[in-house]
């Protein structure tokens, strides 16, 4: 079995809530740390003793205890918003993996039940704790894993996507700002009027 096809095998087997507890970024990159044994089969709690043994038998290795050092295994929970206390920072929407949370800034944010995988990452980026974490009236399906998966690929597309915008407009900027420079025979003075422009724009992005 080819590399690619065990990561494939292994990510088939987590949880796909994203919620970064085993220590890597994402559930797919989980996957690959084991593959490539640099990590242990027992870091998801999300997937609790169940995903531990699937893994195990997976790669022949003999089930182990969830590491304490990730988390405790504990009932599904998802996102709840305590509205009349949110006061629309954005800071959940920015921290949510799946786009799970919807609003504006300044405005009141509310989470698509439907959408969140329960990773709790939005909880602790709330300046004002007014995230909690209810029970998950619904089951951790199959078809909900595999949604929560798509809506990650989706959302981390997305900020790549407006990452590399971002890139492009201040290298379009700096040239713009080449040919309206003020004249001088200075090179610093230039520079340093990029520099301004460019920090400004940085911040206004």
């Amino acid at each position: 079995m080819n590399n690619t096809n065990l990561v494939h095998q292994i990510d088939q087997l987590l949880p796909q809530t994203q919620c970064t507890r085993c220590g890597y970024p994402s559930c797919v990159e989980y996957a690959q740390a084991i593959a490539e044994n640099r990590a242990e089969i027992n870091q998801c709690p999300p997937g609790g003793e169940e995903g531990i043994r699937e893994l195990a038998k997976l790669l022949n290795k003999s089930p182990i205890a969830l590491n304490p050092e990730h988390g405790t295994i504990d009932e599904r929970k998802i996102a709840f918003i305590l509205e009349d206390k949110c006061i629309g920072c954005t800071l959940c929407i920015k921290a949510c993996p799946v786009d799970a949370i919807v609003g504006a800034n300044k405005m009141m944010h509310t989470v698509i039940t439907t959408d969140c995988s329960g990773c709790d990452l939005c909880a602790p980026a709330c300046p004002v704790d007014c995230i909690e974490m209810h029970p998950d009236p619904e089951p951790w399906t199959e078809v909900r894993k595999w949604h929560a998966r798509s809506r990650y690929d989706a959302s981390a597309k997305r900020k790549e996507d407006e990452r590399k915008a971002r890139e492009q407009r201040l290298i379009e900027q700096a040239q713009l700002l080449k040919k309206v420079a003020p004249e001088s025979n200075s090179d610093t003075s230039k520079n340093d009027f990029i520099a301004q422009i460019m920090a400004r724009a940085q911040n206004k992005n």
